[in-house]
């Protein structure tokens, strides 16, 4: 197994430099050369003005304008940032010990670096505001869901967390708010095929063998809207929010379904009523049955 390299460069607001390895072979004569062939979308002069400033380093340190392109060896730096909008809404932290942190991540707020959400990130904020700069999350919530995201804080033991869920062995609970249909018999299990293409915004059901489960039950109901307890026993893009639309009571405030709105990203009003509430699975490390629950609430 290749031994990892260490960057030699800190994270800058929570994020390891970028590494590029360079090719075994081409006919750059200087790093630089290779660079601007390489990042297209970064402009000849910002290429020039990094190296200038002594932003770009390979493992000795910050490279000179002109160093020689070195077939096989790797430079590292960081990348420009996005603007981003402050999510003005804070992580709360449900559990922490040496292995894992356990947050109730607010709507709007992205869990990972990606596209243009970066320092505006629960991933990000974790690490700056705990002061674990190797915290990573053993799963993923949407941006515009709330609810338990789980870190895990102590590296080596990153692969027996995350592995949970890929196996599907740690069960969920999430909480929605649909309008009250009386005339569904619930509780009830959806099961349909969902497929989600790249590029497109939203996933589609579709006819076909169902790779998607959510049983679905109603919690109590006030006039015309419900309280939902959903358990899905899948994990397809978009599962829960597309199921629930197709019983004809879709989550309130959902911008995607049953139809597409546009909404600016810096408007954080009227978010999704969807929850992530429960965790619950038998640790890895200890064996330990852990159940967590999140601190938010969706009112009625």
């Amino acid at each position: 197994m290749r031994r990892k390299l260490r960057p030699p460069l800190d994270q800058r607001h929570g994020l390891d430099p970028a590494r590029l390895r360079l090719p075994d072979e081409g006919p750059w004569a200087t790093v630089r050369d290779h660079l601007v062939e390489r990042l297209p979308r970064v402009a000849p002069e910002r290429i020039d003005l990094m190296l200038a400033e002594g932003r770009v380093y390979d493992l000795s340190g910050p490279i000179a304008a002109d160093a020689a392109f070195t077939p096989g060896t790797s430079v590292w730096f960081h990348r420009d940032l996005p603007d981003e909008v402050a999510v003005p809404f804070e992580i709360g932290i449900v559990h922490r010990d040496d292995a894992i942190v356990v947050v109730d991540k607010p709507h709007f707020l992205a869990t990972i670096p990606r596209g243009r959400h970066v320092v505006e990130t629960a991933l990000v904020r974790l690490r700056r505001d705990l002061g674990l700069p190797q915290l990573i999350p053993a799963h993923r919530l949407d941006r515009v869901t709330a609810g338990l995201v789980m870190f895990v804080a102590e590296p080596t033991l990153r692969g027996k967390y995350q592995t949970l869920f890929k196996d599907r062995v740690v069960h969920k609970e999430y909480e929605a708010i649909a309008p009250h249909d009386p005339a569904l018999t619930l509780p009830t299990t959806v099961t349909s095929r969902i497929v989600k293409v790249k590029g497109v915004i939203t996933a589609q059901e579709v006819p076909g063998p169902p790779n998607a489960e959510t049983l679905v039950d109603l919690v109590e109901h006030r006039d015309r809207w419900g309280r939902y307890r959903l358990v899905p026993a899948t994990g397809r893009t978009h599962q829960l929010r597309l199921h629930m639309a197709s019983l004809g009571v879709p989550i309130r405030h959902d911008d995607f379904y049953p139809v597409l709105r546009e909404k600016p990203l810096d408007d954080f009003t009227n978010p999704l009523q969807l929850l992530a509430k429960v965790l619950a699975f038998t640790d890895p490390v200890t064996g330990e049955h852990r159940r967590f629950t999140s601190n938010l609430a969706l009112g009625l």
